[in-house]
């Protein structure tokens, strides 16, 4: 390969010459992605591609792993889990309010209940005091499923992070967390 780049789309993307040599391919696309739109006029913005490219990157690598080694081979979906787990610590919620803290659609957590109702991991039960409304609760079955992904579902994420030291967790933690305090008002 010639050590020229090619700048057709898609092919030769090299990244900037400081770049560190083993970068895996979707970090060499997004260092050539910054170099090339450090160089154009605004709106471009290549550190805010940058970030966002990376955090977008990281979701969904770890997404996909999770859901891969952890979540399917057990018969759930990351939200699914994530569901449980709420119910774990929260005991029985409605779904109203699980929709407000899982950034899910109240519509979502219905399919997500419904499959989870399904699998014996949860259920419905009437609130005594409104005949209309229910709260959603786990099964024994769903407390000893939400605990064993739980335990597997930790040690996967000291994986991910082991690179980081703690304050370098708590430090990103809190800069995460002011991101999605301060999100855009129209959320």
């Amino acid at each position: 390969m010639s050590s020229e780049r090619d700048n057709r789309p898609g092919l030769g993307v090299n990244p900037p010459p400081d770049a560190p040599p083993d970068l895996p391919p979707d970090l060499r696309y997004a260092a050539y992605a910054r170099e090339r739109l450090a160089a154009m006029s605004p709106p471009a913005d290549a550190e805010a591609f940058t970030l966002a490219y990376h955090l977008l990157q990281l979701a969904s690598l770890l997404v996909t792993d999770l859901e891969t080694r952890i979540h399917r081979p057990r018969g759930l979906t990351l939200p699914g889990f994530r569901l449980l787990f709420k119910l774990w610590l929260l005991g029985p919620t409605q779904p109203v309010r699980l929709a407000e803290i899982s950034a899910m659609s109240r519509s979502a957590v219905t399919n997500a209940v419904n499959t989870l109702e399904r699998g014996g991991l949860a259920e419905r039960r009437p609130v005594p005091e409104d005949g209309r409304a229910v709260v959603v609760a786990l099964t024994a079955e769903g407390e000893a499923a939400v605990r064993a992904a739980f335990a597997e579902q930790t040690r996967r994420e000291q994986e991910w992070f082991a690179c980081l030291g703690q304050a370098e967790r708590e430090r990103l933690t809190a800069l995460l967390s002011r991101i999605l305090r301060d999100r855009p008002a129209d959320l």
